[in-house]
């Protein structure tokens, strides 16, 4: 098996506060090139204070940001594209001057920062609005406009903050095409969203913010594996506790006559114990291995140890099985 692509931007041990709140603490992830990066977590979590660190907008209390193992400086950061979550748009200005002006700020010449924004305009389906001025776009449109300035100098990396906010269906999924042809350019891409069904279909990786601290770094894959295989099996004539006879399985969720368990004996096929004994017991009419969504596995990061102090950081961000479980441990909740 061929070894991951080493990283090439890092967050390394990122810290900030503001005041007596802690917005990060000791926040570690890294993007590869050619990759998809999803940053996810609740309001407040530290994700927009982590990309402000990256672009300079901020000084972190303590870590830094690497470019290439090297920390970001001004000349790199030239080559950064970067969307903010805010608008960062004049908004009297008009589009195309204004996308104009602001590759040139990135070094690009006047001829090159046109032939740029043509192009890029009308890619992202903003080309008939080159003319207006910013104040009388859509929401959408404005985002599309602050993709495009993003993009326009070619960047070598991209930081997008919510670029996804406020687009329809249409908008969403021409804005995916750019950021894949990007990312298969080999350009890295990070970006945060709390459109999880989004994140998980379009990222290769996804880091999951709680507190400002990272808990949760890997592909989804990585984040659905458990210490021990989990299958659901619903019997709807079984009587309580009918999984209790069968050594070394745990039950971990119940909803109706669906119980998740917990296989913990690791011999190939134990889980046909757990079949067996369903079908001693009434008709079995579903046996199958659960694969959570990332929004079930969200949820069992940030609700778990809610009894955490905010001032106390998480535990360090893993990507090995057994993590974290996206099931509650009670009845009815699977």
């Amino acid at each position: 098996m061929a070894s991951p692509e080493p990283p090439v931007l890092e967050f390394d041990r990122l810290s900030k506060s503001y005041g007596h709140i802690r917005a990060l603490r000791s926040a570690s992830f890294d993007v590869r090139a050619g990759e998809i990066f999803g940053f996810v977590g609740s309001n407040g979590a530290g994700k927009t204070t982590a990309m402000r660190i990256a672009l300079g907008v901020l000084a972190a209390d303590s870590g830094e940001v690497r470019w290439r193992g090297v920390p970001l400086d001004l000349d790199a950061r030239r080559r950064v594209g970067y969307m903010p979550e805010e608008r960062g748009l004049y908004p009297r200005m008009k589009v195309g001057a204004q996308l104009v002006y602001l590759a040139r700020l990135h070094g690009m010449s006047t001829a090159d920062a046109h032939a740029a924004m043509m192009a890029w305009t009308d890619r992202l389906g903003v080309a008939a609005r080159r003319d207006d001025e910013v104040q009388k776009l859509s929401l959408g449109n404005q985002q599309r406009v602050q993709l495009t300035a993003a993009l326009m100098h070619g960047p070598d990396v991209l930081v997008l903050d919510e670029p996804f906010s406020g687009l329809d269906p249409v908008a969403v999924d021409v804005m995916s095409d750019v950021l894949r042809e990007q990312a298969d350019a080999g350009v890295p891409v990070v970006f945060s969203s709390h459109q999880l069904a989004l994140v998980e279909g379009l990222c290769d990786r996804v880091g999951i913010i709680r507190n400002g601290g990272m808990v949760a770094v890997g592909s989804i894959d990585e984040l659905r594996r458990t210490e021990f295989p989990r299958w659901v099996v619903d019997v709807p004539d079984a009587p309580p506790a009918w999984v209790d006879a069968i050594p070394d399985v745990v039950v971990v969720g119940v909803t109706g006559s669906r119980t998740t368990v917990e296989v913990r004996d690791t011999t190939p096929g134990a889980e046909q114990a757990v079949l067996r004994a369903a079908l001693d017991v009434g008709p079995v009419s579903e046996f199958s291995q659960p694969k959570p969504s990332l929004t079930e596995l969200y949820r069992g990061v940030v609700t778990q140890n809610d009894a955490e102090p905010h001032g106390e950081p998480p535990g360090p961000a893993r990507s090995r099985p057994g993590r974290f479980s996206p099931w509650r441990r009670r009845k009815d909740v699977a």
